[in-house]
């Protein structure tokens, strides 16, 4: 939330990818770096932990991991999401968090400002998957940021993840320029 009292602005990052040494997982971890002043990154919970989508186990109850994803959403004011592509689309992992958190009360996607990043060792960096998590995130009536977007092809030469850090200077300020964007989106549309 945002600290009134500071005016800092609270960003969580919602990683699609599982792998600890994940190019995005990288870029994820990079972003504290790169943010604006008055802005803060947390990340938020893991999607490992999740159970595959089953209507059944959902009317026994939410499982706590669904639980602790939701309340930690709903406690930022905006969501990063960087993620892989996978078969030309959204990673499954993925997905299956955005089915469970969908189903809850008070869906926190719902009017939550959005960001999209991606980071590909192929030249697109992963295109194909931000166009059909937009398409998503619309059912769910999430605000997402159209521009800039972010998507870094060749990424293995531009993010170390060992590091935690982007190498390539351009790449990093290009990031650093959507986080700013986007913290101007989110102070807008929460006033």
């Amino acid at each position: 939330m945002t600290d009134t009292a500071n005016g800092t602005t609270t960003l969580g990052v919602l990683v699609g990818s599982l792998r600890r040494e994940s190019l995005n997982a990288a870029l994820a971890r990079a972003l504290p770096a790169l943010a604006p002043g008055g802005t803060r990154i947390v990340p938020l919970p893991s999607i490992g932990d999740f159970p595959l989508y089953d209507a059944d186990v959902q009317a026994r109850g939410f499982p706590a991991p669904v639980s602790r994803m939701a309340e930690a959403m709903r406690a930022v004011e905006g969501v990063v999401i960087v993620s892989p592509e996978y078969n030309y689309s959204i990673p499954g992992g993925l997905k299956n968090a955005i089915d469970w958190i969908s189903r809850l009360p008070d869906q926190p996607f719902a009017g939550k400002p959005i960001a999209i990043q991606s980071a590909s060792p192929g030249a697109i960096g992963g295109a194909r998957m931000q166009y059909h998590l937009r398409q998503t995130m619309v059912f769910l009536d999430a605000l997402v940021l159209n521009r800039p977007e972010v998507m870094i092809g060749n990424a293995h030469v531009r993010i170390d993840p060992a590091g935690d850090v982007i190498t390539d200077a351009t790449t990093r300020d290009f990031v650093a320029k959507q986080l700013a964007a986007f913290v101007a989106f989110v102070r807008k549309n929460s006033s």
